[in-house]
């Protein structure tokens, strides 16, 4: 249990001063409370600058308003934690595969905090470093990076050696509980400003996070919040729940998501307010990202998700996919506003990418509730997209008051139908602009919607909608709403 202890930074020796590496006293700092059994490390105004700190039990970090942890650049006064050793890592890229290459991290700690109205900048981290050895490389890599050239990969994706000394996550938890990370500001946090892995009862509250790269990812958790949280990402996803092979297989369960706004502005500008938007395309060359995701990482099942009350600005839609052989089941998402969809509104895919040792097979996505969303702004390009495959339909879809309203049209004949694409990188743009232009559903069982309303500015030649391998849904056409229809079947709504 944590106690009355609070210790300030400077009686440690640290200067705040932006110039002076202060991680050495914060990091004394830290062990002397954990050794008293538990305390508060408290960093009043100033700007303190360090690598790498350890969090330990029953610690709390308090980065006072007025504060700022800098990340440093490596260099002749320092470097980061090494990435550990845990032997091979072939099924998921470096970043989710190492923590302790982070400003903070803590592996296997209880009763932590990270909290405060101040800021962690990461100014020093890098967002890069390599992909997975997975050999199959098919289904790695968007479809949209096919024109990039090996020049242009090697930039994004710098080898295990160049990563020696840095550090590209600004907070990295393994196998940690009862955690709790409030109020701060986070800027530019590396690759992930976030990583929580296998983390049980985690609260992320109140949080604003600008960052070149994903904001919060959470990896095989159980019992976590993310409420009231800010994240502006342009360059990845903003709240992205996985189930990668990091740790071994796991599963991530009981995962609410409240009252939180995800963007895609350009990087900083969430932070002083002018939301900018200068910037067009992510590194994948889609527009830009800043979503809420359940993949794409999905070795494990997901169950009993929530996704509420939640904002999406400027940015791509909400995203459930399985393609390593998970199950996701029992998502509830409702009470969602899009603004700006800058790909599908809706995107569920079951693949089969197949990432995983051999003998991994298809999974499952069913029971799943979207209910309230009010999307404007939507790319002309992609209807909201429901995607099984032949044999492995999405199952139990129900659909309600679901308002989209797509800016533009797409000129000339209507696509042909996609080919499966199968064992792609699951995107919306993976199928091109969709034969569709507003909900377009292949391979679905047991699909139901009400009060599902589509509309559009400009001539499109595309059906408002088009089922496929659908058979059990039944479509009724309102006359006195032309543009809302309903899709029923027995169960009910």
């Amino acid at each position: 249990m944590r106690t009355g202890l609070v210790l300030d930074v400077r009686a440690h020796g640290a200067r705040g001063d932006g110039v002076a590496l202060d991680g050495p006293a914060i990091a004394a700092a830290l062990d002397t409370a954990h050794r008293a059994g538990g305390g508060l490390v408290l960093l009043p105004p100033g700007t303190y600058r360090s690598f790498s700190l350890r969090l330990p039990s029953r610690v709390t970090l308090a980065i006072e308003a007025g504060a700022t942890l800098l990340a440093a650049t490596p260099g002749p006064d320092g470097a980061y934690d090494l990435p550990e050793d845990r032997g091979p890592q072939r099924y998921q890229d470096f970043g989710h595969s190492h923590w302790h290459n982070s400003l903070i991290w803590a592996e296997n700690a209880e009763d932590i905090a990270i909290l405060g109205k101040g800021t962690i900048n990461g100014a020093g981290l890098t967002r890069n470093g390599p992909g997975t050895p997975w050999s199959a490389q098919r289904g790695e890599r968007p479809l949209s990076m096919a024109t990039m050239t090996p020049a242009d990969v090697a930039r994004l994706e710098q080898d295990a050696a160049a990563m020696r000394g840095q550090g590209n996550k600004a907070i990295a938890l393994a196998r940690c509980r009862r955690v709790t990370i409030a109020d701060l500001s986070l800027f530019r946090g590396g690759h992930f400003a976030i990583l929580a892995s296998e983390v049980e009862d985690l609260h992320c509250t109140g949080l604003t996070i600008d960052s070149n790269r994903d904001g919060i990812d959470l990896d095989g958790v159980r019992r976590a919040r993310v409420a009231r949280c800010r994240v502006n990402t342009p360059n990845d996803d903003a709240i992205v729940l996985k189930t990668s092979l990091a740790l071994g297989r796991t599963s991530c369960e009981d995962v609410a998501i409240e009252d939180c706004t995800v963007s895609g502005y350009d990087l900083g500008t969430l932070l002083d307010g002018t939301k900018g938007r200068t910037q067009q395309v992510s590194p994948d060359r889609d527009r830009v990202t800043g979503r809420i995701k359940l993949g794409t990482e999905s070795n494990g099942d997901f169950r009993r998700i929530s996704i509420t009350n939640c904002r999406f600005e400027r940015s791509r839609g909400l995203a459930i996919e399985s393609v390593d052989g998970g199950t996701i089941e029992d998502v509830l998402a409702e009470n969602l506003t899009m603004d700006e969809v800058t790909t599908a509104p809706l995107f569920l895919r079951l693949g089969a990418r197949l990432r995983g040792p051999e003998g991994t097979r298809i999974g499952a996505i069913r029971n799943i509730g979207i209910h309230g969303v009010h999307a404007a702004g939507i790319d002309p390009r992609f209807a909201a997209i429901l995607a099984g495959l032949p044999g492995h339909p999405i199952e139990d879809v129900r659909l309600s008051d679901i308002d989209l309203q797509f800016e533009g049209a797409v000129e000339g004949p209507p696509p042909p139908t996609p080919a499966e694409l199968a064992d792609a990188y699951p995107e919306p743009s993976m199928f091109g602009p969709t034969p569709a232009w507003g909900l377009w559903a292949r391979h679905v069982r047991r699909l139901a919607a009400a009060r599902l309303s589509l509309r559009r500015t400009g001539m499109d030649l595309r059906a408002p909608m088009l089922l496929e391998d659908a058979a059990d849904a039944r479509i009724a056409f309102d006359a006195d709403a032309p543009h809302r229809y309903h899709i029923m079947h027995s169960n009910s709504i």
